[in-house]
């Protein structure tokens, strides 16, 4: 059990962007040569890319913060700096990836091979050249590269299956898979000898269909009990479930009462015993099954039963005729629905609010950016800067708050007057 995990928290962050440059164009007999300060680059992409050869989210266990590369600063003659290089992050087929803050489904990794851009990389910050003007010809001020921030996701492994096989431990789920597929699981006497979903492949009359067999559910199972929690989320992919049911009752269970724990644990989690079911009596070949088949048949309320031994392979044949009929008429398995997700929103927008007579403050990621960009030397860039309040309404709203001439305006750690 311990080399199979399922769930997984990680840190992510794209690349923050270059800054631009601030270069003025030299060369022998042009002393006053014009501005030429270069772009940013763009930085690099957390990209994840489902990957078939993947099993288990283990390798999240032991590295859980990824970072892409920053895009490098722009330099002289125009020329843009280098992007960063994109992060990209294997993880298995069935991948489900949600934003742990809000919950909302990011990105669901269906299908091999697909590729999905998580977090996008800032963009680099413009060089002088970018502002120079008409009546601006030598601007001593360039923009930063937009700053990323660090995002936490959940990673929650769901297998996707045609069929799910679902039962009380050793009730012969792994022994049933073994005979209808090409996969070997681990088999034994004992419960709880099935510690990871199984995946195999069944053939029958012309047609495939992939086989999970979940660990064992016992009493409790939606509320942690037993491994029946850590793996109820893989039934969620299947689109029909094989409810395996020892009819022996060789270990003094009632086999009718089992089949109602399971399917009231399935309810419990999301409403799973909803979900097409055929029952499946195991164990045939041993004599005690016969007394119990018709209480299974009871409680199963109009399921249909198939009585067959995992063993012998009698009443197989019956059963994967059924199989191939019921999936005949259900839909496929469909991608959970993903949720608009764009964290680059918290990186603009700004706030202003009055903390006291006479002091207002401005807050937000592109009032920072903002200050970065500006150089309180030059008389040009400051008339820049308030330009570009008045464009994005700042003044319009410090007016709205009571802000009067002469009163004091704070941004980032830098304080100013306010100046209609």
């Amino acid at each position: 059990m311990a080399s199979f995990v399922d769930r997984a928290v990680i840190r992510l962050k794209a690349g923050d962007g270059g800054n631009g440059s601030v270069s003025f164009h030299r060369e022998k007999f042009v002393p006053n040569g014009g501005p030429d300060g270069g772009d940013g680059g763009r930085g690099g992409d957390i990209v994840l890319v489902a990957d078939h050869n993947l099993h288990t989210l283990m390798d999240f266990r032991y590295q859980t913060k990824y970072q892409a590369e920053n895009g490098a600063a722009g330099s002289s003659a125009k020329r843009s700096g280098k992007a960063g290089e994109d992060r990209v992050i294997r993880v298995p087929v069935g991948t489900v990836v949600k934003e742990k803050e809000s919950g909302r489904v990011a990105a669901d990794m269906f299908k091999d091979g697909e590729r999905r851009v998580l977090l996008h990389g800032g963009r680099g910050g413009h060089g002088n050249a970018r502002f120079a003007t008409a009546t601006r010809q030598a601007p001593s001020f360039a923009k930063p590269g937009v700053k990323t921030q660090w995002h936490e996701f959940v990673l929650e492994l769901r297998t996707i299956a045609d069929v799910g096989l679902v039962g009380f431990p050793n009730a012969g789920k792994s022994s049933l898979l073994a005979r209808i597929t090409a996969a070997r699981p681990k088999i034994a006497d004992y419960p709880f000898t099935t510690l990871t979903p199984n995946l195999g492949v069944a053939w029958h009359k012309g047609k495939g269909f992939a086989v999970a067999d979940i660990p064992g559910l016992i009493e409790r199972a939606s509320e942690g009990a037993g491994l029946g929690f850590s793996f109820l989320r893989h039934v969620e992919r299947t689109r029909l479930l094989l409810h395996v049911v020892d009819a022996s009752g060789q270990e003094g269970r009632d086999p009718a009462a089992d089949f109602r724990t399971v399917n009231e644990e399935l309810r419990r989690y999301g409403g799973l015993d909803g979900r097409p079911q055929l029952v499946v009596a195991n164990k045939m070949d041993l004599p005690e099954s016969r007394g119990h088949l018709d209480g299974l048949v009871r409680a199963a309320e109009g399921r249909p039963v198939f009585p067959v031994s995992a063993a012998t392979g009698e009443g197989v044949p019956e059963l994967l005729d059924a199989v191939v009929a019921a999936l005949d008429t259900l839909p496929e398995i469909q991608p959970i629905q993903e949720e608009l997700w764009a964290p680059q929103e918290r990186l603009t927008g700004w706030e202003a609010r009055k903390e006291k007579d006479g002091l207002y403050e401005v807050s937000g990621m592109s009032m920072d950016s903002l200050l970065d960009a500006v150089n309180f030397d030059d008389y040009e860039s400051l008339n820049w800067f308030h330009r570009t309040l008045k464009a994005s309404g700042v003044i319009d709203r410090l007016r709205e708050l009571g802000a009067r001439e002469g009163d004091t305006v704070r941004l980032g750690e830098m304080e100013f007057d306010f100046i209609e």
